[in-house]
């Protein structure tokens, strides 16, 4: 098993190119089985959970070629199962993204319940429950959904809570129903918002797209001949590089990046202490040598403080001067790195769902362990400040969601370096 051993102290400073959204491309790759033509999608990112979708793909008899420059085109024409099997789900919670799309066009879905980060409850009962009002027979059975509909309705749907993977579901589900379908208390995260938009360029009619409620008129079919479309870059991996550069006090330049689907987070990299300025596809922090200064956050949906960049945030404080509190209100249990920061030496209270941050002069290297994808970034930006030498173990998790970022750490100047076993 792969491990990242880091040795602290070195002041980052440099330029990097951000890879495509993890969290874009998942749901785009499940909605190319809508399309009756094949269709290229380019800026995919490097990562486990999409080699894991392609796998996927692969094994329902669905056509894919990739290029030199990591553009795929997807042929789903020569599907011949609509199964997602638990072997190939188990670790990746999007995997129930092709419920949705299977279903609406094929009439038939069968999909185990899918795993992904211990991080909190996330269940799947608003996706089942809103496909059977759409007229979907759905059963669960051993560990499976099996879903039939000779063709879904489209109807009102007032979600219970903000889902991401519930909305892009029912929305992938939406387009080819009979009928209109609304969405209401959608998630307005980018992501969906990308999600919708490589629909419509395949000939989807949705409407109210950045908003919390979409209106999708449905069609009979999806013909994405000659569609070529982009990933938008992940704004969770710039959040990550941005707070590793005010951390250690250096500078960083982002390249191919959305500065506008990261105002929260820069706000508060602003309140920290660091002067960051931005252009159409760039951002430049520079702390000038200056340590950062503790923030107060309050995760919550988009466009509030995202739950992804908790952690990191987290590692910052741990190290910044004065007291942050953080409060994690979107999964109940994102606070397991804490345990791990602690035994570096960070002075962290938790209290139910908040963490609160006494930053202290300098942590100390020691093998840790990371529990989930994000906890995982910390966890690396900890061992960036700490003393000595810092070993990070079960980084399976990192791979699923940063591309490469022992290389991208190295290119600013950190000590990084991954051995196996």
């Amino acid at each position: 098993m792969d491990k990242l051993i880091i040795t602290g102290g070195s002041q980052l400073s440099g330029e990097l190119r951000i890879s495509g959204a993890k969290n874009a491309a998942l749901p785009v790759l499940a909605a190319t089985l809508l399309s009756e033509e094949p269709v290229s999608i380019g800026n995919i990112p490097h990562l486990h959970d999409i080699t894991t979708t392609m796998q996927l793909l692969g094994q329902m008899g669905i056509r894919l070629t990739i290029d030199e420059k990591m553009n795929i085109e997807v042929d789903s024409s020569s599907i011949t199962k609509y199964e997602a099997p638990y072997d190939l789900v188990k670790t990746m919670r999007a995997s129930i993204l092709v419920l949705g799309p299977l279903l609406a066009r094929f009439g038939e879905a069968h999909v185990s319940f899918p795993g992904g980060c211990a991080i909190g409850t996330r269940p799947v009962d608003i996706h089942i429950d809103s496909l059977i009002k759409m007229g979907a027979d759905i059963r669960v059975e051993a560990g499976y959904i099996h879903a039939k509909a000779s063709r879904l309705k489209g109807c009102k749907l007032v979600l219970d809570k903000v889902t991401v993977t519930g909305t892009e579901n029912l929305l992938m589900a939406a387009v080819l129903a009979e009928g209109v379908t609304i969405i209401e208390n959608a998630a307005k995260e980018p992501e969906v918002s990308d999600l919708a938009l490589f629909l419509n360029a395949m000939g989807a009619k949705i409407s109210g797209i950045d908003t919390d409620i979409l209106t999708i008129e449905g069609v009979l079919k999806l013909d994405a001949k000659n569609i070529h479309y982009n990933i938008i870059p992940d704004r969770i991996e710039a959040g990550t590089y941005l707070v590793a550069a005010a951390i250690t006090k250096g500078r960083v330049l982002l390249k191919d990046v959305r500065p506008d689907l990261l105002d929260a987070v820069i706000d508060k990299l602003r309140e920290a202490g660091a002067d960051i300025s931005t252009g159409d596809d760039w951002i430049e922090l520079n702390m000038h040598g200056k340590k950062p200064k503790a923030v107060n956050v309050r995760t919550a949906p988009y466009p509030a403080f995202p739950t992804d960049m908790q952690a990191q945030f987290t590692a910052m404080n741990s190290v910044a001067e004065g007291v942050g509190i953080i409060t994690e209100t979107v999964f109940e249990n994102r606070f397991m790195h804490v345990q791990e920061m602690q035994r570096m030496g960070a002075d962290i209270q938790l209290e139910s769902n908040t963490a609160i941050c006494k930053g202290i002069n300098q942590l100390t290297g020691a093998p840790v362990m990371a529990t989930d994808l994000r906890a995982s970034a910390s966890l690396v930006l900890a061992g960036l400040v700490a003393k000595g030498e810092t070993l990070v173990d079960r980084i399976y998790h990192i791979d699923r969601g940063y591309d490469h970022i022992e290389e991208k750490l190295s290119q600013l100047g950190a000590s990084i370096r991954r051995i196996s076993g």
